[in-house]
């Protein structure tokens, strides 16, 4: 059987590909699982300095949950369901929300349901000219179950995430750049050299620091802006203490590049 997700490695940049083309890249446990698992491990790869994640083949960077896997489980059993479907669903988006490591989503075609959800929750995210969004659930009688209900009001505001969201239209990748889902939007061939490039351009600073950063807006942002504040000062603490601090300091004042070392 083909890999649920392909991992390729590019110099300090991981390519992870969802890899279910003739279901539209389709979200099923094991896609959700196996795509859990990758992260593990490039978490733990020193050499891995940033994430792209795109969808296989041309038309779908992902049509969302695997519509009847999960029929059958809320057929079994409504617990079963919520444990299966929302809880897997919910521990995969907020695993790349929290992620340590920059993740740059490539939408290189629909991204419907679970797949607007992945790309709501990633740091960043280029589409496509010919990308497709939508929050198409209510279609099919439920609510978005992988965060869709917190994470684009949050991006988008109230109101434009609930005419989005009550209504199930598709919307284009330019309202999706003005509601702030995506960070830039390209010709189709563009997608993933655009996205590699963004990843370059922060990967010339300390991982360290783009870790802490991270930490520090991904909690600040369900937080009062007092304890945001509090985050912040946690996590240029911790970064005060590293080598990566001191050689950035000390280059700057020497005026040379610096020399990370992620330490």
């Amino acid at each position: 059987m083909p890999d649920l997700v392909v991992f390729e490695k590019h110099g300090a940049i991981a390519l992870l590909t969802l890899n279910r083309p003739e279901k539209l890249n389709a979200l099923n446990y094991a896609t959700n699982d196996r795509l859990l698992e990758l992260l593990d491990a490039v978490e733990a790869d020193p050499a891995i300095g940033a994430v792209v994640l795109t969808g296989a083949g041309d038309r779908a960077f992902s049509a969302g949950g695997d519509i009847h896997e999960f029929t059958e489980s809320i057929k079994s059993d409504i617990d079963l369901a919520v444990r299966a479907f929302c809880r897997r669903g919910q521990r995969m988006t907020a695993r790349l929300e929290s992620f340590p490591k920059p993740i740059i989503a490539a939408v290189n075609g629909l991204a419907f349901g679970g797949g607007c959800e992945i790309t709501e929750a990633v740091h960043m995210a280029i589409a496509s000219k010919t990308a497709t969004f939508a929050k198409p659930e209510i279609n099919i009688g439920i609510p978005p179950t992988f965060g869709g209900t917190q994470r684009l009001p949050r991006l988008a505001g109230r109101k434009r995430a609930l005419e989005l969201l009550l209504t199930g239209d598709p919307f284009s990748p330019d309202r999706a750049y003005e509601m702030g889902l995506v960070n830039k939007v390209v010709a189709p061939d563009d997608v993933l050299p655009a996205a590699f490039e963004l990843a370059e351009r922060i990967l010339r600073h300390s991982p360290l620091a783009a870790a802490r950063i991270i930490t520090a807006v991904t909690r600040g942002l369900n937080t009062t802006i007092d304890e945001g504040l509090r985050i912040e000062r946690e996590q240029f603490a911790r970064m005060a203490a590293t080598q990566d601090a001191r050689e950035g300091l000390d280059a700057w004042i020497a005026r040379r590049a610096p020399r990370y070392v992620g330490a």
